[in-house]
């Protein structure tokens, strides 16, 4: 019988160790609620009241100095011109800055370098939408060659957007109970709420050459959107 304790023993330890290591009970489709999950939407449009301009200069040389020192000087120009306008230092600042050799075209083999290419990028925020021709004259009549693009923006996107998220929701209950409607069900309270990320703002670009500093600029209105993900518990209908 002393013999047959210590066995006892160690099948009772197994067994209370198998149930401590039993894994947790696995979630059924009982475990969750009916729900419909659907997307609502709803836009605003409204004018932009900020504008971003992407300006350069580029300068060809026959040497990387020559190119560099000649690049510098010509958008020095360009900065000087802008704060004699009255744009503020902090509205604007460098994009890029690059020095690239030049080779000769249509040669077979290595083709030599015939020269250099200096280029000084710079953004600037125009905080007065209406004065974006002038900033554009301003930045040519000082000796920048290359008008990059022109960025339309709404400031205060985020805040008039909230009408359109309440709208947005709307959207969403409204087309769910179209679908609870049809399976005979009843549409019960939101389980979830998400939005989506906001797209891409609109961006005009064009190239611009010196002879076309005047051309007048249209900021027309910005389109807002908003996509929310809504997930709403039904129940079967009496």
């Amino acid at each position: 019988m002393r013999g047959m304790t210590p066995r006892v023993s160690i099948v009772a330890a197994a067994v209370a160790a198998t149930l401590l290591a039993a894994p947790a009970r696995a979630q059924t489709q009982a475990d969750f609620p009916p729900a419909i999950s659907v997307t609502g939407e709803a836009t605003v449009s409204v004018p932009p009241d900020l504008a971003q301009v992407d300006a350069g200069v580029t300068s060809d040389a026959k040497t990387a100095r020559e190119a560099s020192d000649a690049n510098s000087a010509a958008m020095g120009k360009v900065l000087l011109a802008l704060k004699n306008a009255g744009i503020e230092q902090k509205d604007y600042q460098t994009s890029r800055l690059s020095l690239q050799p030049e080779y000769a075209p249509n040669r077979q083999g290595p083709s030599p370098v015939v020269g250099y290419r200096a280029s000084n990028r710079v953004t600037i925020r125009v905080r007065d939408v209406t004065k974006v021709a002038n900033v554009i004259d301003t930045l040519v009549g000082a000796g920048a060659n290359d008008i990059g693009g022109i960025n339309f923006m709404v400031s205060q996107a985020s805040k008039l957007l909230d009408d359109a998220r309440t709208q947005a929701v709307a959207d969403a209950r409204r087309k769910a109970e179209i679908y609870a409607k049809a399976a005979g069900a009843t549409l019960g309270a939101p389980l979830s709420i998400s939005e989506e990320g906001a797209a891409p703002r609109p961006v005009f670009r064009a190239k611009m050459a010196a002879e076309m500093a005047a051309a007048p600029v249209a900021q027309g209105e910005e389109t807002l959107s908003v996509t929310v993900n809504v997930s709403w518990a039904i129940k079967a209908g009496q």
